[in-house]
């Protein structure tokens, strides 16, 4: 409905039009918008820290997993060269009587996702988690044999 045609051309009438035309154009919106789920993962990517060190015959990746066993951590490669470590930290249940003053410890999942180089032997990872600190290791495809020269002998005619 547009105020202006029944001459209400005031400022605050004005701010009621453009808060309606706004409120209309919220359609297109929900399309593009993102996922939760892929919201969830860019946060829980966000909040997990994590090195990468390249030595000669290997990648090493160091992620910090405070809190989970071993059973609760996950490394897997996905599409032939992502690398995908994840987990979940879940909420301490309360005993009787106790209750939160203050609760700073992140709980939910914890998610990083590599893409490895093209020399990584996705066949070849390790995996140990020690005192909360995981460290996978994907060893690297040895590098190709240089082409060996192959002489031919010039006949002279």
């Amino acid at each position: 409905m547009d105020f202006r045609l029944m001459g209400t051309d005031t400022p605050l009438f004005h701010t009621l039009q453009h808060m309606m035309d706004a409120a209309g154009d919220d359609s297109d919106k929900t399309v593009n918008a993102p996922s939760r789920n892929y919201v969830r993962d860019a946060k829980a990517m966000a909040a997990t820290p994590a090195d990468v060190k390249e030595y000669p015959n290997s990648y090493v990746f160091v992620v910090d997993m405070p809190g989970l066993k071993s059973g609760d951590i996950k490394v897997q490669v996905e599409d032939d060269n992502v690398l995908m470590i994840s987990g979940e930290r879940k909420r301490e249940e309360e005993k009787e009587g106790a209750k939160y003053i203050r609760m700073e410890r992140r709980v939910g999942k914890l998610l990083r996702k590599f893409t490895l180089p093209e020399n990584a032997n996705t066949d070849a990872i390790s995996a140990v988690c020690q005192d909360g600190v995981l460290t996978v290791t994907v060893q690297k495809f040895p590098p190709p044999e240089p082409k060996k020269l192959k002489t031919i002998e010039v006949k002279i005619a």
